[in-house]
């Protein structure tokens, strides 16, 4: 069996034209390159799996003029990572090889990953190296949680904050690669890919493998997918919608019933209502309904059941579903807290009915 690589690897970036989603990272860099007004120690901040180590080891090709197309193998390029190297130990090791200069190449590129993990003590004795380090050296350090990071480094450093990238630029990344690998990919199935990879790259290619190993004949479908990642189907909540714009609770109490037995959680569907309501808010106007990210036939059919359910009304049942939402943890019946906030969306037409003769008769009576 040919040794398998998996797609984050295998598609990793070689070039800043690769880059997905941080065009503001990779146009700055380069100009800095470009330019020669690269400062010699750079801080990327940002979540996990939207390209800060690759920026970095494109970084460290480019300013020593390497094959840019080439893979990382060289000796004046170095790659710390923090998480099981944060004693001072292990800074006044590297302290040492920064004494150095490089044998071939005009820099010695160190990247160390996630340096928030570094000990006090090992950020202290690298603050001196970090303010004024040799003409031929560089330092990337790359962080996921920028707070943690000491003040005193921070100074030191040109930051750079990574985005989360976005779900259509994830879909357009996967597409690609789809076609390069001939596999026969649905965009619906792409799209629920990205959503669920959460802003990173990485973690959208890990779930394309994993969605490519199951589908036998090379082809990869929407209900494949929402099978495999335990995802509930968006019609789900567009009948549950259905039903409560009819004022009857039971066909919501019977989708209920059918949802918990197939394992999903109430709580992760109580959370995903209150997703498919607010996304009903936004399609109300057309302005805002870009700010949707389903497919563009998805999206057909938030804007035909907007057009049935009155924003107040929407608010009052977002209002109910946040309220379960919150309390579902702490409830000892979690399925009937969910069962009640189904009821009160169904019946809060007719209690707000009811509640308005009954306040009118009261003023009646006061004046």
């Amino acid at each position: 069996m040919d040794n398998f690589v998996v797609s984050a690897r295998k598609y990793r970036p070689l070039g800043f034209d690769e880059v997905v989603g941080q065009e503001h990272i990779t146009t700055t860099l380069k100009n800095a390159i470009d330019n020669n007004k690269l400062a010699q120690a750079l801080l990327f901040c940002g979540p996990r799996g939207v390209g800060k180590t690759t920026c970095a080891r494109i970084v460290a090709r480019l300013i020593n003029g390497f094959e840019e197309k080439a893979e990382v193998n060289s000796l004046n390029i170095f790659e710390l990572d923090a998480a099981s190297n944060n004693s001072v130990e292990d800074i006044r090791s590297l302290i040492d090889q920064v004494r150095y200069p490089p044998q071939f190449g005009r820099f010695k590129v160190y990247i160390i990953d996630e340096v928030h993990m570094l000990s006090n003590a090992a950020f202290n004795a690298f603050l001196k190296t970090l303010e004024e380090p040799p003409s031929y050296a560089i330092f990337i350090l790359a962080t996921t949680e920028k707070h943690k990071v000491i003040p005193t480094i921070l100074s030191r450093c040109q930051m750079f904050d990574f985005n989360r990238i976005q779900v259509s630029d994830i879909a357009r990344q996967l597409k690609k690669i789809a076609d390069r690998e001939n596999i026969q990919v649905e965009d619906e199935a792409l799209h629920l890919i990205a959503q669920k990879a959460d802003g990173a790259l990485r973690d959208g290619l890990s779930i394309f493998d994993l969605m490519v190993t199951f589908s036998s004949n090379h082809k990869v479908t929407f209900s494949d997918v929402l099978n495999n990642l335990h995802i509930l189907d968006y019609d789900y909540y567009f009948k549950m919608v259905d039903g409560l714009l009819a004022e009857n609770a039971t066909t919501p109490l019977l989708l209920l019933d059918e949802i918990l037995k197939k394992g999903f959680d109430g709580q992760n569907f109580i959370g995903g209502l209150g997703e498919h309501l607010r996304n009903l808010l936004v399609s109300q106007d057309a302005r805002t309904v870009n700010l949707m990210e389903v497919p563009d036939n998805i999206k057909q059919k938030y804007l035909s059941q907007a057009q049935a359910a009155p924003p107040s009304l929407l608010l009052s049942w977002l209002n109910i579903a946040s309220t379960c939402d919150i309390n579902y943890r702490a409830s000892k019946n979690q399925r009937l807290l969910v069962e009640l906030a189904l009821m009160k969306m169904a019946y809060v037409n007719s209690a707000f009915q009811i509640g308005v003769p009954a306040e009118a008769g009261l003023k009646k009576k006061v004046n």
